[in-house]
């Protein structure tokens, strides 16, 4: 086994404070707790007020990490920023991100890969690490998916929800860090789940919101397909590159997107429902935010402690999917 060249230091997250119930959903949409629970697993979700921007959540979460770091923004050497849903198109929510945290000494960059975001910043990241480029990179994960989702269709808008996680990127200085990863994407099979309006290719206009293709568009059934097949795929190269095998890894935090496309990774990985972390109950999908919150709230809850080896494995649009073995 490699030693590592990165370690992850700290864990940070943010949660808008409303909090909205199936049974909200069922004043609103022909709907009920029992048939979102069912499929989904899912019984509440985040939702960011006006206030609450991306860049704003994302603040949160990395003011919290690095005040437990003792670290102020001006340690922090790269921002490494990953969202489906920035505040806008032009210029990056990382460099939004930079002016209002004041970390001015950083290189400041978005990374596009939907779900899988965070585990492709890590990777960047673990880069940057190696090539001497920085030794401190702040890996941020924010979403407000529900200011680019449609209310009034049912099967995607009582899956998502808002909120940020963060993580700091940093030399690794014994066993603990980052084990192995793997990323992978087919971009053939993109509509399957898309915004197809709002960019420069449709650029936005009434006829866009009118026809709702400004918003998120799933083919559910073929994307659940799709999840579980590459996220069985990610868990074997990762656990392959690392040398070890699901019974060697104490933890797995998967993408939160639905518990049955969870339980079903889970079992190819060989691992116990009890050694998966699940949140998505109380979150819903927060996209590329959804493990980095996931993996706050582990590390602050003790199921995650140091010593332990934790599996991340993601699946997005794009498609993409990742994984990593990390040495807490």
């Amino acid at each position: 086994m490699k030693r590592p060249i990165a370690e992850l230091a700290g864990t940070g997250r943010y949660s808008p404070a409303r909090v909205m119930t199936n049974d909200e959903f069922s004043k609103i949409l022909d709907t009920s707790d029992q048939w979102i629970r069912e499929r989904t697993g899912i019984r509440e979700r985040h939702i960011a007020t006006d206030q609450e921007t991306n860049a704003c959540m994302a603040k949160a979460a990395a003011l919290q990490l690095l005040g437990d770091l003792g670290m102020t923004p001006l340690d922090v050497d790269a921002i490494v920023y990953a969202t489906a849903s920035p505040d806008r198109l032009l210029p990056s929510a990382a460099c939004d991100l930079q002016a209002i945290l004041g970390a001015k000494n950083a290189a400041a960059f978005d990374v596009g890969a939907a779900c899988a975001g965070f585990i492709y910043c890590l990777n960047v990241a673990e880069g940057l690490i190696a090539s001497e480029q920085a030794k401190s990179v702040l890996v941020i994960a924010a979403e407000r998916l529900t200011r680019i989702m449609d209310w009034s269709d049912r099967a995607t808008a009582v899956l998502f929800g808002d909120g940020a996680g963060a993580t700091l990127v940093r030399p690794a200085t014994g066993a603990r860090g980052i084990l192995s990863s793997y990323m992978k994407s087919d971009g053939t099979l993109a509509e399957l789940l898309y915004r197809p309006g709002g960019g420069a290719l449709h650029p936005p206009s009434e006829e866009l919101l009118k026809d709702h293709s400004y918003f998120i568009h799933m083919a559910g059934r073929e994307v659940f397909k799709a999840a579980v097949l590459s996220m069985a795929d990610a868990c074997d190269q990762a656990l392959r590159r690392a040398g070890l095998t699901g019974a060697d890894v104490d933890l797995m935090i998967p993408h939160q997107a639905n518990i049955r496309i969870i339980e079903a990774t889970a079992k190819h990985a060989g691992m116990p429902m009890d050694k998966v972390y699940v949140n998505v109950d109380r979150y819903g999908n927060t996209s590329a935010a959804s493990i980095a919150i996931a993996l706050d709230e582990a590390v602050r809850t003790g199921r995650l402690t140091p010593g332990m080896t934790v599996m991340l494995v993601a699946f997005g649009a794009g498609f993409t999917w990742a994984s990593m073995v990390v040495k807490w």
